[in-house]
């Protein structure tokens, strides 16, 4: 995957992949909730080089915890 954001809208995009290992997941999303990749002067949002769009980072996270079955008690 050369460019691994692009194929994703949103965070559980990502989570709910049913090919991806989950390693993998974690290690896109966590690229994803990265400091590196936060939209300038939002420091909430996220837009990964070749997303389509930025995310709010509680939305990244969220999916984070979902891999952990956290998604539950988020809610």
């Amino acid at each position: 995957m050369s460019e691994p954001f692009s194929r994703f809208l949103h965070p559980f995009d990502v989570a709910r992949h049913p090919s991806l290992e989950p390693e993998v997941k974690r290690a896109l999303l966590a690229s994803w909730a990265s400091d590196r990749v936060a939209v300038r002067n939002k420091p909430a949002l996220r837009k990964p080089p070749g997303a389509r769009r930025a995310v709010p980072v509680d939305d990244v996270l969220a999916a984070l915890r979902s891999l952990d079955g956290g998604e539950a008690r988020a809610r």
